[in-house]
């Protein structure tokens, strides 16, 4: 069955060969969609739209690609929000309550971290994200952090093996065991249920990860087949950018504290044919711990694509909504809306190595989120607001 959805006033179609706009948006207005087989069939204007089985009038509303959120930790157990309230107070934020969330996850059933993950994709759902990357990272051993995978894998393709979140409190005095641990017996119980590993390279927290073992976690999963991502430079400017240029990952997440060698490694990384690393930019977790945000212009002047996500997680930043990332990468890094709308749609599609979905080119997945708005500018004009009227994922209505 086909259906065209029309009367769209803004569609955003993340394709320049479509539409005009700034930003690489691609916008056609008074357009219209076809979708057949799950598909994008067909867009452009209104007037000129095929015959489907069924119209569907979207009354001058505008449709973007569904946001593409390309970091989270959105399968574990636990609260920590009296954690978010001392920050609120002065406490500074380390990294360090990592391991409440551990414990809890830890003691948990995998029924209780399938309902969580649950709750929060379709939380995401309904402000518009159609793709989800899920990390683990809150197991440390191995039982948990295969479970952790397991149930995320019922909810994304995208998952990622995060054993290298943090050092637990039982290898304190012995790292490189941990080490072993994650490189060894954890890796090869996680890595059928991931697509990704990650590590949290960050020599400014204690129980994080230095350059020579962030190397040492990157180098065992890409050999176990699995692509590489990397958490760097959150609290200091450190190894993180660099290590994840030298290995080729998709993207380095965090990027709050730049060098002048980083913003060039990470340009560099793109002087080839075949793509190079993203900065992903988390703002809301900048939000949630009163740290500085990142400089998302200078890396964009210096022509590193950006991605935006969530980072939704218990501790640093509890929030499932692009729509609120969008408006904070406006407001707090001045970003255009152009610019960071691409990077929640399109950008965190490449972010994940994803050229099915993130922009509604012939041929893409037809994921689309519909905002009770004329046009993308809302997402920032008005923050807050809960626009987003109709999702649609794989071509059906959700």
């Amino acid at each position: 069955m086909s259906v065209v959805l029309t009367n769209i006033g803004e569609l955003v179609t993340n394709d320049l060969a479509q539409g005009a706009g700034s930003g690489g948006l691609g916008v056609v207005p008074d357009a219209a969609v076809v979708i057949e087989a799950g598909r994008i069939a067909w867009t452009g204007p209104a007037s000129s739209a095929p015959a489907a089985d069924v119209a569907v009038d979207l009354q001058g509303r505008c449709v973007l690609p569904g946001f593409v959120d390309s970091h989270s930790h959105t399968v574990f157990a636990g609260d920590r929000s009296a954690e978010f309230a001392a920050r609120m107070t002065g406490e500074p934020y380390t990294g360090g309550g990592i391991a409440t969330t551990v414990a809890a996850t830890r003691a948990a059933t995998e029924e209780a971290l399938r309902a969580r993950g649950q709750a929060l994709v379709r939380e995401m759902l309904a402000q518009g994200t159609t793709t989800v990357e899920i990390k683990s990272g809150y197991g440390q051993d191995v039982a948990t952090e295969a479970r952790m995978l397991r149930v995320a894998r019922e909810l994304t393709p995208e998952t990622t093996f995060l054993g290298a979140h943090t050092v637990p409190a039982e290898y304190a005095d012995d790292r490189a065991a941990y080490l072993h641990l994650v490189t060894g017996p954890m890796l090869a119980a996680c890595a059928p249920h991931a697509r990704w590993v990650d590590v949290f390279c960050e020599p400014a927290a204690p129980t994080a990860f230095d350059e020579d073992e962030s190397r040492a976690v990157l180098a065992a999963g890409l050999r176990a087949g699995l692509l590489a991502r990397v958490h760097g430079n959150q609290l200091s400017a450190g190894p993180g950018v660099r290590l994840a240029v030298e290995v080729g990952a998709a993207s380095v997440d965090h990027c709050t504290h730049l060098s002048d060698a980083d913003v060039d490694a990470l340009a560099g990384s793109w002087a080839g044919t075949a793509p190079g690393t993203f900065a992903t930019l988390l703002p809301a977790v900048e939000f949630s711990t009163r740290s500085p945000y990142p400089d998302a212009r200078r890396l964009l002047a210096a022509g590193v694509p950006v991605a935006l996500a969530t980072d939704c997680n218990p501790g640093s930043g509890y929030s499932s909504s692009m729509p609120f990332v969008v408006a904070l990468a406006v407001r707090e890094m001045r970003m255009s809306p152009a610019e960071a709308l691409w990077s929640a749609t399109a950008g965190g599609a490449a972010a994940l190595r994803r050229d099915d979905v993130g922009h509604l080119r012939v041929g893409a997945r037809a994921d689309l989120t519909v905002l009770d708005a004329p046009s993308h500018l809302y997402l920032a004009y008005r923050p807050g607001v809960p626009l987003v009227s109709q999702v649609w994922k794989d071509g059906a209505r959700v």
